[in-house]
């Protein structure tokens, strides 16, 4: 008995499993995850350690490099990528492929316990290091709340308020601010006041740092009782600040507010800020948690925020930056719907073959080997986004193969007379192994994609997945239910007239045609190799790309103000910016995010780092059409109008990758010459018309004020260095000398100068700093002989413990690999001095690595799919002439990707490995059934033209079906090229396939054929 026999023989039970499935497979469907893009780990961990006024050498010296070496000592480290700057020290640490998110808490722990051994080693005066391993935390959610006539302390009151409710709504991760402002209470002193009654700056600085400390005063035993013991004298409003008395000389005492003024606001200057519609704004990140549904979690927020309406102000507004919960429904609905569309038109198509009974019975089992699919999917933690569903279409034709074969075969058999029960488990006997072995092959094709370690093979793992899952059950419904159907729905028509079976007009034309094909072997075969040549050839011209731009209605604007601009000035720019844009009148809103990028709100998104040089603008509009228009329009303006400005517009990506497509990374140890050569790698890129956005990540040396110390001077005044920096500190930015304890807040208490000393440089000179010997304040011109002004490199970036810096650039249009292909051979032509290289990063370090990915298990993949046509056909000559076909889909995938103008990325190389197994099947199914024609009796020439008169059908049908399933993707930005690959391909293979693998059959085989 086999496996049709068996599910055919057992009706009931298999039409009630069926319907099981049917119902299971749409619930599970339900419960599935939803997100826009799927998910990759992002396995990069921050290592931030300040180090309070050291110059950038100086934290690449004392801090950056003994963090470095602690962290390579590490077995699961791939790089390191250091940022040393004035007074900072960040470490960017990316772990290996092979690490996924399951072992990465692990990792982060050993990477904490190294940093924390080698704290003991780091300078006096460096900070704690902290290490952030939630740097790859997407929030999915982006808000702004803002209101034109509230105080920023109003609008914060709303923003703690939804943080505080929004965190216990069900699905929410976690929730981040930006742009967020931290109140301070600053003293402002009068150092002519304080020279004047002879009081040292550090006797207020004790005072204040000692006077709202938390101090133990014990408890003392009453009678039965144990009564703790506290004294008043604490801080617990600002004006108690002005009553906090100073001593002088002798025994008098002053109070703090006749030398000081006092007052409460904000850490000046801000470090970064968000503007919604040009207001000024708090946002607000809330991220889901893992493997939580977005969508469902986008609901429940909507829900309690109308909910806390009520306690709203009005007049404060929500901006929305990113609202993933949205944007995933309308994703989603637009696959579903190109989902539907395409099995409408799988559907249509076997109709037109087949007739109604059996392209309605191929429709079922499709729609329930797709439902089935789910219910695998669903404790797989495959999410319903971008790839997973493109998965299932491009799955769709490959899902009828096997059933086109089964109720194809049936069919013939019953026309000629058979029992239709008889004829199903007669086919499912002889087929069943073949398609097996061919399913399987089809999803070999895609498993090199499903098991690479790198972000890309992680983000197009769902791909694999999918298809996985339903070419395996499409395999077992051809098996089970689809016989049954068969014997339920094909009736026999009492005819046994096996000529009218395939006697069409079509394989009438198709024998001609192969007859003469195989009568002239050598004939075809040139052609067809010059057909292959030529494709050769041809592929050269196709354009070559990673991933294409997103098509979201959003575009980011980035400005970069000379290196060492105030985050005032940037701001005072970008006001301007944003009153251009909202002129647009494509454009509905504008966010501004300045001093750094945003949270994280796409998985894509890499945010740029604190800079008060930088700023980004996300520019939403209301019609994608009109994207390229005004990007090309924002950077003519800003080109016009700021001309001193480095600013650029750009898209979002789909999949990994950023702007900056073309990077040249050079290393060498002498921070001049690198400077020296990424000015001529700047200048190579500047000479390019199609280039823009070219900038280094060290931007330009800054200026810095060095006030030239007299050592004698100051020995004799008993002042030292650290007294000098002290009072420059609190003259100007202001130091921070206590902790002022409010409720739940910690406010820093700031002490600096009064505000007409602290707006001119040039009171540096009268500058008071108090002298030790003479016990007042001298002015700071006694004890040093004058200022100079120096440039140094604010920024120092090193790579794997290497000084590198990267000079990046990206097309204005067009792929970025064409202006790669010019700049390169000039770039790598410069002649570098002895100790210095030069890589190269960006799109083509990752493409490279996502090919890498692949090349490394697909020769094994490769291997199994030869090993399996083998075992299917004992033989090496069979397996031979499949293969030699396989590389003809090549000849329409060059005319497909020319014809259409599509470039050759990353999905149209997997598009192209896909089409491997879909080839290989087909040769199988046509080979098969030649050896059994064969075996059966018949002379091997008229076994080859039967057999390939008698697969015509189902391989024509598997053929069309994939190939105009694919359709609705030929519309969506991230598939076409792929779309475009699969159809031209498979189109232009079976083609070929149909005449070719009997051409060599014949030819491996001619001493059995005769010729």
């Amino acid at each position: 008995m086999n496996i049709a026999q068996f599910f055919i023989e057992r009706k009931v039970v298999t039409l009630v499993l069926t319907f099981v499935m049917l119902g299971a497979g749409i619930t599970s469907y339900q419960s599935l995850s939803r997100l826009e893009d799927p998910e990759f780990t992002i396995k990069d961990a921050l290592v931030i350690t300040p180090y309070p006024g050291a110059s950038a050498a100086e934290v690449e010296e004392e801090v950056t490099d003994r963090l470095e070496k602690a962290v390579q000592k590490m077995g699961q480290v791939k790089r390191v990528v250091s940022k040393s700057e004035r007074g900072l020290s960040t470490l960017t640490v990316t772990i290996k492929d092979k690490y996924g998110k399951e072992l990465l808490p692990q990792v982060w722990d050993e990477l904490r316990r190294k940093i924390n051994d080698t704290q003991r080693e780091l300078p006096p005066g460096a900070g704690v290091p902290l290490v952030v391993d939630d740097y790859g935390d997407v929030y999915g959610i982006f808000i702004t709340l803002s209101g034109e006539s509230y105080s920023y302390a109003e609008i914060k009151d709303v923003v703690d308020l939804f943080r505080r409710e929004l965190l216990l709504v069900e699905g929410v991760g976690k929730i981040d601010t930006y742009g967020e402002r931290t109140e301070a209470i600053y003293v402002e002193l009068n150092r002519d006041r304080l020279s004047q009654l002879g009081i040292p700056p550090s006797v207020v600085v004790n005072e204040l740092q000692q006077k709202n400390l938390v101090s133990d005063s014990g408890r003392v035993k009453v009678g039965a009782e144990f009564i703790t013991l506290n004294p008043t004298g604490e801080i617990s409003t600002v004006d108690q600040f002005g009553d906090v008395l100073i001593s002088i000389q002798g025994s008098d005492q002053i109070y703090l507010r006749d030398i000081a003024r006092i007052w409460r606001g904000y850490v000046e200057p801000q470090t970064n800020l968000i503007r919604y519609d040009a207001q000024v704004a708090i946002g607000l990140g809330i991220s889901t948690v893992s493997g939580g549904n977005v969508v469902e979690m986008g609901k429940a927020l909507k829900k309690r925020f109308h909910e806390l309406t009520p306690q709203v102000p009005v007049g404060i507004e929500a901006g929305l930056v990113s609202v993933q919960s949205d944007a995933v429904s309308v994703a989603i609905r637009g696959f579903v719907v190109s989902l539907l569309e395409a099995v409408a038109i799988v559907i249509v198509v076997l109709f037109f073959f087949m007739g109604l009974r059996g392209a309605a019975l191929i429709g079922f089992v499709l729609l329930l080997t797709i439902a089935g699919s789910f219910i695998f999917l669903a404790p797989m933690q495959v999410a319903l986004e971008r790839i997973s569903l493109g998965a299932l279409i491009i799955a769709l034709g490959m899902l009828v193969d096997n059933a086109i074969v089964v109720v194809d075969g049936v069919a013939v058999r019953v026309k000629q007379g058979e029992d239709a029960k008889q004829a199903s488990i007669d086919v499912v006997r002889q087929t069943a192994l073949p398609l097996l072995g061919a399913t399987v092959i089809a999803i070999l094709a895609f498993a090199a994609i499903g098991t690479s370690d790198d972000n890309t093979g992680e983000f197009c793992r769902s791909l694999f997945q999918v298809v996985l899952v339903s070419l395996s059950l499409s395999w077992v419904t051809a098996v089970t239910v689809t016989p049954l159907l068969c014997v339920m729905y094909l009736k026999n028509t009492g005819t046994s007239d096996s000529g009218e079976v395939n006697s069409g007009r079509i394989y009438r034309g198709y024998r001609k045609f192969l007859l003469f094909c195989l009568h002239r072997k050598t004939l075809a075969l040139g052609v067809v190799v010059t057909l292959f040549v030529t494709a050769l050839w041809g592929f050269r011209f196709v354009e070559q790309s990673f991933f294409p731009p997103s098509t979201r209605p959003q575009l980011m604007v980035d400005i970069w103000l000379p290196q060492g601009t105030h985050i005032d000035e940037t701001t005072s720019l970008v006001s301007g910016v944003e009153a251009y844009l909202r002129e647009r009148p494509a454009v509905t809103h504008v966010t501004s995010l300045v001093g750094k990028g945003g949270l994280r709100f796409l998985l894509t998104y890499t945010p740029e780092k604190s800079n008060s040089a930088y700023a980004q603008l996300l520019v939403d509009v209301d019609d994608t059409a009109q994207m390229d228009a005004l990007l090309a329009d924002i950077e003519s303006h800003l080109k016009a109008f700021y001309p001193d400005v480095l600013g650029y517009a750009s898209k979002f990506q789909l999949g990994p990758g950023s702007t900056g497509k073309i990077q040249a990374r050079i290393s060498g140890p002498d921070r001049t010459v690198l400077r020296d050569i990424a000015d001529q790698v700047r200048a190579i890129y500047a000479a390019q018309p199609n280039s823009k956005g070219i900038r280094t990540d060290w931007r330009q040396r800054v200026k810095v004020v060095r006030p030239l110390v007299a050592e004698q001077q100051a020995n004799l005044n008993g002042i030292t260095r650290q007294d000098i920096s002290r009072a420059l500190l609190e003259g100007f930015q202001g130091e921070r000398v206590g902790i002022f304890r409010e409720e739940d807040l910690l406010l820093p208490i700031i002490l600096r100068a009064e505000e007409q000393n602290r707006d001119d440089i040039a009171s540096l000179y009268n500058l008071q700093i108090w002298s030790q010997v003479a016990a007042s304040m001298i002015p700071l011109r006694q004890v040093v002989t004058g200022f100079e002004t120096v440039f140094e490199d604010e920024i120092i970036m090193r790579r794997n413990r290497k000084p590198t810096i990267t000079v990046f650039m990206d097309p204005i249009s067009g792929p970025a690999s064409i202006l790669f292909a010019t700049v390169r051979p000039e770039v790598e032509a410069i002649k570098l001095p002895r100790g210095y290289e030069l890589e190269w990063g960006g799109e083509y370090e990752d493409s490279g690595n996502a090919q890498a990915g692949l090349s490394a298990s697909l020769p094994v993949f490769i291997l199994l799919m030869v090993l399996i046509t083998i075992m299917l056909f004992n033989s090496l000559r069979l397996p031979l002439i499949i293969w030699l076909a396989v590389p003809l889909a090549l000849i329409g995938v060059t005319a497909g990707l020319l014809a259409t103008a599509q470039p050759f990325g990353f999905m149209a190389l997997l598009g192209f490995l896909s089409l491997i197994g879909m080839l290989i099947k087909n040769a199988i199914v046509l080979i098969d059934e030649i050896v059994l024609q064969h075996s059966g009796g018949k002379d091997l020439m008229n076994a080859i033209v039967d057999s390939g008169v008698s697969r015509l059908m189902p391989v024509a049908m598997a053929a069309l079906t994939t190939a105009l399933g694919m359709i609705p993707l030929l519309f969506d930005a991230f598939f076409s090229a792929m779309a475009v690959t699969i159809i031209a391909g498979l189109i232009f293979a079976t083609l070929l396939t149909m005449v070719v693998v009997p051409v060599l059959y014949a030819l491996f085989y001619r001493d059995e054929a005769g010729g």
